[in-house]
């Protein structure tokens, strides 16, 4: 049986740390940009990533440094008449990691799995209900290491509607959709900076949806999307 590393949440209130606009000199990607036939082109398997300074690699944890956990995430952008929507969910407030904040559909690499790919896909169907069948995968992101000490590559995908999903309540207590319009303009980033007890400074990237707050590696990953589609 796996050894089970010892839970770490935030020693701050990610919501009520100072902030400041994170969109200094950027454009919003435009709508045409973010149709999926205009996806499939930027994201081709060959492109060259560009993330950002903060977008890779986030300050560990004491209690989880050493060797890190390997796992993917999927990013599915729902094909909406209305435009292209992000897929995310609410993670379960019992979880071990990272309980009750926004995120990915997705989890570790178990040895059956061929790819990160294959993970992506299993977890998404596991936690959501979402069919493997309904998803164009598109490309993978560079892998994203979190605080917590997990290496995650984020698989871009395309999701043609008309699905039906089946939350899996002990992992995810809410599964709901916000516009790509949204999370492409940097005119909705924020770049949030909490000081730590140890004296330690953490920056983070947030968005704010409505009542959701989207913050830590799901915003870094958000943004590192927005810094390649954004790419000239």
């Amino acid at each position: 049986m796996r050894a089970r590393r010892p839970p770490v949440r935030p020693s701050f209130d990610p919501q009520v740390q100072p902030w400041q606009s994170a969109d200094s000199g950027l454009a919003r990607v435009g709508p045409q940009a973010l149709t999926p036939e205009a996806l499939r082109r930027s994201l081709l398997p060959a492109r060259q990533w560009l993330l950002d300074p903060l977008g890779r690699n986030e300050v560990r944890y004491p209690e989880r440094e050493g060797a890190l956990v390997m796992a993917a995430v999927l990013i599915p952008m729902v094909m909406r008449a209305q435009g292209v929507s992000v897929m995310l969910t609410q993670r379960a407030a019992h979880l071990h990691d990272h309980a009750g904040q926004i995120s990915f559909p997705g989890g570790r690499v178990e040895q059956e799995d061929v790819s990160p790919v294959a993970t992506a896909l299993r977890e998404a169907q596991e936690e959501t209900g979402l069919p493997q069948d309904s998803v164009e995968v598109l490309n993978s992101m560079p892998e994203y290491v979190t605080a917590t000490g997990y290496a995650i590559t984020p698989v871009v995908s395309l999701v043609r509607p008309g699905f039906s999903l089946a939350p899996d309540a002990g992992e995810v207590a809410d599964v709901f959709e916000v516009p790509l319009s949204f999370l492409m303009d940097p005119a909705n980033h924020r770049l949030y900076e909490a000081r730590l007890a140890n004296g330690q400074v953490r920056q983070y990237y947030a968005m704010a949806w409505e009542n959701r707050f989207i913050w830590g590696a799901t915003a870094g990953m958000l943004r590192n999307l927005y810094k390649s589609l954004a790419m000239p």
